[in-house]
């Protein structure tokens, strides 16, 4: 048995699996907000409940906003701001008494789908969440990329590639740069690029209900989102040449990207063919915790 946690900021989910990924058990609990301790102690309690049903000490993998700082071992960049500077890793081992793997949600969602999901069988996943944020991350023959600075994969703050008059000005980002991607390809991206060149306060579900109903500045709008994707992933083709690109997260559910998205990339790929497929995440919004268990291999030391 494995146990994935999916660590998020308004709640905490935990999936037992077997090891042929057949989902045995799932219970999730609301997020404590603001409070780091809460929070180590409820992920303590639902692992507790898991392992008294299952009958079995299981390994346990946890999916993250953030990451580990290879530097010290603190959390960062997380939105649950809590978390950030926080030993998270270390505490939870010491609470739960075992070795625990711990990667960022997209990281999760890549393993997932690499395994028994959307990618698998593929030698190379690029796995993105297109959702409140832009994350990704790599596996490469079955195993996760990590890197040199804990952070393969994290294409959201890179900017995006070849900036056109639509493009302009570059919005700031969070993180205080211009022109991230995850400025141009989140959801709440494409409301605010609808809001600047049309007005209104429509969200992504919104702009997509219009644009299939007809309404012109929404269908521009996501012309638009489509294009910057399109430009964006070209560069991820250009330079680890996936063979399958799963997309999870709220803006994963239009149906239009993957037939419109491949069909504007061929421009911005240097090559004479694209093998490349670009597919929706198979298990959806379970993905990520699912990927939590995948860290784990099998037969894994569960000490």
């Amino acid at each position: 048995m494995r146990l994935g946690i999916d660590l998020g900021g308004t709640k905490i989910e935990i999936v037992a699996l077997a090891g042929d990924g057949r989902e045995v058990l799932r219970r999730r609990v609301p997020t404590p907000q603001g409070d780091y301790r809460a929070t180590l102690e409820a992920i303590a309690e639902l692992v507790t409940f898991a392992e008294t049903r299952i009958g079995e000490r299981a390994s346990v993998g946890i999916g993250t906003p953030g990451s580990l700082s290879r530097l010290d071992g603190f959390m960062r960049n997380a939105n649950s701001t809590c978390l950030n500077g926080k030993p998270l890793r270390r505490d939870l081992e010491t609470l739960l008494e075992r070795e625990v793997r711990l990667a960022n949600d997209a990281n999760c969602l890549a393993i997932s789908e690499a395994t028994d999901g959307a990618g698998a069988g593929a030698e190379t996943v690029f796995g993105i969440i297109l959702g409140t944020g832009v994350g990704g991350g790599v596996v490469v023959g079955g195993r996760l990329l990590i890197g040199a600075n804990g952070i393969a994969g994290e294409w959201g703050h890179s900017p995006l590639p070849l900036p056109v008059a639509d493009d302009l000005p570059l919005p700031a980002c969070y993180c205080g740069r211009h022109g991230c991607i995850e400025t141009y390809l989140s959801g709440p991206a494409l409301a605010a690029d609808h809001a600047r060149r049309h007005g209104g306060t429509l969200n992504a579900q919104q702009i997509a209900d219009a644009a299939r109903a007809g309404d012109r500045s929404c269908e521009a709008s996501l012309q638009r989102f489509e294009a910057r994707l399109a430009r964006a992933l070209g560069t991820v083709i250009n330079l680890i040449d996936p063979d399958v690109i799963v997309l999870g997260g709220g803006l994963s559910k239009l149906e239009r990207l993957y037939s419109n998205v491949p069909a504007r990339w061929a421009e911005h790929i240097f090559s004479d063919h694209i093998l490349t497929r670009l597919r929706p995440a198979r298990h959806g919004d379970s993905s990520g915790v699912r990927g939590a268990a995948w860290l784990w291999p099998a037969g894994a030391n569960k000490r």
